[in-house]
């Protein structure tokens, strides 16, 4: 790829990059989300036939007009949001739109698609039938199966974008074998991550883009943690992570006294203060995200009691949670924080239509001076108030979702996951606007599967396992601690992997 550039209206996301891929290479490809990572990519697979530059294969310039021509061609493309069709089975997604054609015109060989389609399952060593609906699979079998409809393309290049932000680490390491079988074939992988820790292992070549600008390629060994950050945001890692609110315990704003939602959560008691953040660490399933979402009231308790400044309080909804100054982050931020198919500015209003609306008409220009008054304040990247919030970076996106609930002005703040998906920049902004959210005296209750994030962000550290809390830590715990909490009925090797798959990310 050679002087490529593709504009948005106003926007520059692709900015003259060159990019070269080996035969049976990795190639890492990095940067902060908006940093033009997956327009690039998508212009390979064809996606963007209006781009500007040339793209040779195998020597020849071509013109990319369409993801077929690509796919012709052998380009193929696993994007983030998979694509398949959870009512097909497995072998028709495999070859949706390239259907095996039987002897007889006009019909299907479903027989010839099947057996096709385990060949391939058993190339990745899927342990998958190929006669199984895509809804009953897990994301990481989900994972596979578009990974097999690209190789069933013998495709020369597959692209994977952000292909473990739903993966498990055991999940990881067999998508890590198939990755490494695939390299040993000849097939060129280009890896799209912002955990960098799996880049550092994966990749061979690492290219590092920032504002749709390539900054640099370099074989892998050749960076470092630190270097690799520096080239993708512009600043020393260690000024990303640093929390600078002064808590001093004081008076509890919100008490949680013997909740339980069996089997999700059993007897949780905590307290959390004025200006602290809490943060609750665990395993997945260990029923942070329930926990949550029965506080907010999106899931009824089976027993318990909620008290804010010392008075009992009712939550059965979402509406009495906001009503009482509750507000939640969800970690989906797709499915449960916006509406893609309406603009920013929407989407910043949702929680308090009725205190924008007069006589169900919504007072539009409050509602766009509130919306500009949410971009200024949490630095919310757009390239227009009416934007569709579905075209932001991961990052701004879900700055829009905190923006919204800090909108309705909540004194007590759960968030869940409040960074995953999303790159070590937009990280480090996400963390910044927690601690001033802090020192301003909000309560914060901070639920991350990320244990620096834990350590450098929290006041105090929950651990929960087994949908109950096991340890309480104040700001001089360490990693050592929390992981031993953990311990109990866990795997070394799941701690191991967890620990350092943390660690790495940032």
């Amino acid at each position: 790829m050679q002087n490529i550039s593709k504009r948005f209206g106003g926007v520059q996301a692709v900015n003259h990059v060159d990019l070269d891929i080996s035969q049976g290479e990795v190639h890492g490809l990095v940067g902060e989300n908006g940093a033009g990572k997956s327009t690039l990519m998508r212009v390979l697979a064809g996606f963007y036939p209006d781009y500007e530059g040339e793209v040779s294969i195998r020597g020849q310039l071509e013109r990319l007009s369409s993801p077929k021509q690509a796919m012709g061609m052998g380009i193929a493309m696993v994007h983030q949001e998979l694509s398949l069709v959870p009512e097909l089975t497995v072998a028709e997604n495999i070859f949706l739109g390239r259907e095996q054609k039987s002897r007889v015109p006009g019909f299907i060989d479903r027989k010839r698609a099947k057996v096709l389609a385990e060949q391939l399952l058993s190339e990745l060593e899927a342990d998958i039938s190929s006669t199984e609906k895509i809804a009953y699979l897990s994301v990481a079998k989900q994972q596979l199966v578009e990974i097999a409809k690209g190789i069933s393309m013998r495709s020369e290049v597959l692209i994977l974008d952000e292909p473990t932000s739903s993966l498990t680490a055991p999940e990881i390491k067999d998508l890590f074998k198939i990755i490494r079988t695939l390299k040993e074939r000849g097939t060129a992988i280009v890896y799209i991550s912002h955990k960098l820790s799996e880049v550092f292992e994966i990749a061979d070549r690492i290219t590092v883009l920032r504002d749709g600008i390539k900054m640099e390629t370099k074989a892998a060994p050749q960076w470092d943690e630190s270097s690799l950050v520096k080239a993708m945001v512009g600043r020393e890692l260690a000024s990303l992570f640093s929390s600078s609110h002064s808590y001093v315990p004081s008076e509890a704003v919100f008490e949680v006294k013997g909740l339980t939602r069996l089997p999700h959560f059993e007897d949780v008691t905590f307290q959390v203060y004025k200006g602290e953040v809490l943060g609750i660490y665990g395993l997945m399933g260990a029923g942070r995200t329930d926990l949550a979402e029965s506080i907010f009231g999106l899931s009824t308790s089976d027993s318990g009691e909620l008290y804010i400044d010392g008075s009992p309080v009712r939550i059965r909804s979402p509406r009495d949670a906001i009503a009482n100054g509750i507000a939640l982050v969800p970690e989906d931020r797709r499915i449960l924080g916006l509406i893609s198919s309406l603009d920013v500015r929407k989407n910043l209003s949702l929680p308090i239509l009725r205190l924008l609306s007069s006589w169900g008409f919504v007072k539009q220009r409050e509602e766009l001076e509130l919306a500009k008054e949410s971009i200024q304040t949490l630095e919310i990247r757009v390239p227009a108030i009416r934007a569709l919030v579905s075209t932001l970076s991961g990052g701004n996106q879900q700055k829009v979702v905190l923006g919204k609930w800090l909108n309705t002005d909540p004194e007590i703040l759960i968030l869940d996951d409040p960074t995953k998906g999303i790159d070590v920049g937009a990280k480090a902004e996400i963390r910044r606007i927690v601690d001033d959210l802090a020192g301003e005296g909000k309560a914060i209750i901070l639920i991350s599967s990320e244990l620096p994030e834990i350590l450098g962000m929290s006041d105090r550290v929950l651990v929960m396992r087994e949908g109950r809390i096991v340890g309480e830590y104040g700001r001089d715990m360490c990693s050592d601690e929390i992981l031993g909490a953990l311990a109990a009925g866990i795997s070394v090797d799941s701690l191991n992997g967890l620990d350092g798959q943390q660690e790495g990310e940032n």
